[in-house]
C-alpha cells in the first residue's frame, strides 16, 4: 500500500506538471508506465480524478478572471456587452474544434496515432514548431485583443492535441504567438480554454465513478493523486506564467527533443 500511495504522488504529480507546461504528458506517461507501473482496479476512474484535479487548478488560479468571465458571459444575453463578456464568447467558440473532433473522431485518433513513434515525431515537430514562434512571433497582442478568427484558428489547434506527443497547451501556446499574442497572454488563453474542454471530457467519463468504492484502497489513491495533481498544477501555472513574462519558450523545445530521445534510446 505505501508504495502504491508513492506511485499515486508521483502520477498526480507528473499530471499537474504536465498538463499545462508544453512539454507532453503522453511523452510522460510512456516513461511513468516503462519505469513505475501503477495498476489500478479502474484507470479511466483515475484518469477522470486527475483531469478534474487539473481543471480545480486552473479554476482556483483563474478564480478572479473566470467570476468575471462568468458574470460578464450571463449579462451579455441582456445586451450587456463588454471586453470581458467578448472574451468568454471566444473562448467558448475556440472550445468547439477539440470538442467535436473528440466526439466524433477520438476512437479513430486512438487506434491509428497512439504508438510511441508518433509521441516521439510530435514531440520534436511541435519543439521545432516553439523554435519558429520565438523567432517569428511579434507578440504584440493581449488576451483581448483576440477576434473572434484568431480565436477559432486556436480553437482549431487545440483540436490537434488529442495527438499524443502534441500537448494541449503547446500547441495553442504556439498558434497563440503565430497570431502575435504575447507568451504570457497566450498560456493565459491556453489555460482558460482548457476547463471546459476538460471538464467536457471528464463528463463524458464520470459515469465511470460510480463503479468506485469509497471505502476501497483504490479510492484513497484517488484522493491523494487529485490532491497532489490540484497543487502541482496550481503552481505549475503560477510560476510558468511568471517565468514567460521574462523567458521564451526555447528550454522546453529542448527538453521535448531531450525525452522524445530519451523515449527512443530505452524503446526501441
Amino acid at each position: 500500500m505505501f508504495i502504491d500511495c508513492i506511485k499515486s504522488i508521483v502520477y498526480g504529480a507528473v499530471q499537474g506538471i504536465t498538463e499545462f507546461l508544453p512539454v507532453s504528458s503522453s511523452g510522460h506517461l510512456v516513461l511513468l508506465h516503462k519505469f513505475l507501473p501503477f495498476e489500478v482496479n479502474n484507470e479511466l476512474v483515475f484518469d477522470v480524478f486527475l483531469h478534474l484535479a487539473t481543471i480545480m487548478a486552473v479554476v482556483f488560479y483563474f478564480r478572479q478572471e473566470i467570476t468575471i468571465l462568468l458574470r460578464s458571459w450571463l449579462l451579455s444575453f441582456s445586451g450587456k456587452a463588454d471586453r470581458y463578456s467578448k472574451l468568454a464568447w471566444l473562448i467558448i467558440l475556440a472550445t468547439v474544434p477539440a470538442a467535436v473532433a473528440g466526439y466524433f473522431f477520438d476512437e479513430i485518433i486512438e487506434n491509428t496515432f497512439r504508438s510511441i513513434a508518433v509521441v516521439i515525431f510530435m514531440l520534436v515537430a511541435i519543439a521545432i514548431l516553439f523554435f519558429v514562434a520565438e523567432k517569428f512571433s511579434s507578440q504584440k497582442k493581449d488576451i483581448y485583443d483576440l477576434s473572434w478568427a484568431t480565436a477559432l484558428v486556436i480553437g482549431f489547434s487545440q483540436a490537434l492535441a488529442l495527438i499524443p506527443g502534441t500537448s494541449r497547451s503547446g500547441i495553442t501556446i504556439i498558434t497563440g504567438l503565430a497570431i502575435g499574442l504575447k507568451r504570457k497572454s497566450a498560456a493565459s488563453f491556453s489555460f482558460l480554454l482548457s476547463v471546459p474542454i476538460i471538464l467536457g471530457a471528464s463528463i463524458k467519463k464520470i459515469p465511470n465513478l460510480a463503479e468506485v468504492n469509497i471505502f476501497s484502497n483504490d479510492f484513497l489513491l484517488l484522493l491523494i493523486a487529485f490532491a497532489v495533481a490540484s497543487v502541482v498544477g496550481f503552481f505549475s501555472i503560477k510560476y510558468f506564467l511568471q517565468y514567460l513574462e521574462k523567458k521564451g519558450l526555447s528550454i522546453f523545445a529542448w527538453y521535448r527533443i531531450l525525452l522524445a530521445a530519451v523515449i527512443w534510446l530505452i524503446i526501441f
